[in-house]
């Protein structure tokens, strides 16, 4: 096999394709800290224990482990960045107050989430620590449409779901609650046969919502119809309640609700949503509330946020036009060095001709040249 060649679903990130992302990386920070977000940068390597701390199983079958040479610990490659952030709100900052915090980094996945998908996604996201109320969730839910908007996204489908009502159906139903996360699996694909073998055991009004939650899917009205076919239990009144208040809330283009679409189930403790762009059938974006994370790390903290791959988003994103560029030729004059200063000052690209090689980029066009005449170097343009 050639040296050369990559792991399967790990590739580089050629020039064109790599400013694409880097813009979107630095307009989206940019837009965060408009909101009032803090940026943190947390370790790519920890130990085990705590990048799995309250993520689940999923996480653990995600995530790469080495053996750290140092303590003989094992470590693990970071997955997801999200718990890591908790951390870091829960143990390094410890406020009080309600924090913002954002991040950007590559994480690794043992496998790839989805066709085509990379192994190394660069992650992006914010979250919000501190406040249970609505108003945060809304907040992470416009923030995500709006670093959308600025990869030039504005027909978005928001599509929302609840952890709430799983956990009050099964609540009260010891035989559910045993095959919880089987049910998990069933609903995610919405396996009503299996859903129906499964369920055999269970009391009837347990067994009646959980075949009726793969068909509560669609426009906002979703949840009058969950009003009447799922029993009236606090648990579910709550969940509903808060989906119509978020859906009064967003700014999407449409919004939707599916309530069998839980991934993240065990991870999030409330209302979750994912969003949608045309010309991919994968999420681009998901987020949602994650209460319980902050308690796995010692320290409860309402908490809500957002993420997404920005490696993923820059491919539906148009490969801009290339930028004007000054060509200069190789020299060390002082007043050649001072001209090609005063211009990258000035904001332009000043690109110096090497001896004996031609430029041969895909980013830049020299479309002017700096050329010297009666002892000044001017700019003339070229063509």
């Amino acid at each position: 096999m050639p040296n050369w060649l990559l792991p399967e679903n790990i590739a580089d990130v050629l020039p064109s394709e790599a400013r694409k992302i880097e813009d979107l990386r630095r307009a989206m920070l940019d837009n965060f800290r408009l909101f009032g977000y803090e940026l943190v940068m947390p370790p790519m390597l920890e130990y085990l224990e705590s990048l799995l701390t309250g993520a689940g199983q999923d996480m653990d079958l995600r995530m790469f482990k080495l053996v750290d040479q140092v303590s003989g610990r094992t470590m693990g490659v970071r997955a997801d960045m999200t718990t890591q952030v908790a951390r870091i709100d829960a143990h390094l900052l410890n406020r009080t107050s309600v924090t913002r915090l954002c991040y950007a980094g590559s994480v690794l996945h043992t496998r790839p989430s989805g066709l085509h998908a990379t192994r190394e996604p660069l992650q992006i996201g914010a979250e919000i620590y501190g406040h249970a109320g609505l108003e945060a969730d809304a907040e992470i839910q416009e923030l995500a449409l709006a670093s959308l908007a600025l990869a030039g996204f504005e027909k978005v489908r928001l599509d929302l779901c609840h952890v709430g009502v799983l956990r009050a159906i099964v609540a009260n139903d010891m035989q559910a609650r045993k095959q919880e996360s089987a049910l998990f699996d069933l609903l995610a694909s919405k396996d009503v046969p299996g859903l129906q073998i499964i369920s055999h055991d269970f009391a009837s009004e347990t067994r009646a919502a959980l075949l009726a939650l793969p068909g509560l899917y669609g426009d906002a009205e979703t949840v009058s119809r969950a009003r009447k076919a799922l029993p009236s239990l606090p648990g579910i009144t709550k969940a509903l309640d808060e989906l119509d208040a978020l859906i009064r809330l967003a700014g999407a283009a449409s919004v939707t609700v599916d309530l069998a679409d839980l991934r993240g189930y065990h991870y999030h403790s409330g209302a979750m949503f994912a969003a949608y762009v045309p010309g991919l059938p994968n999420a681009v974006a998901r987020g949602g509330r994650y209460d319980e994370v902050g308690e796995a790390f010692g320290r409860a903290r309402p908490a809500t946020g957002f993420s997404m791959d920005l490696r993923e988003l820059a491919r539906l994103v148009p490969v801009a036009g290339r930028r004007r560029a000054v060509r200069a030729p190789w020299g060390q004059q002082a007043g050649l060095r001072a001209k090609i200063a005063e211009l990258r000052k000035a904001g332009e690209i000043v690109i110096q001709s090497l001896p004996g090689h031609e430029n041969d980029q895909d980013e830049f066009d020299c479309d002017r040249a700096l050329e010297v005449e009666n002892g000044i170097w001017i700019l003339k343009n070229l063509g």
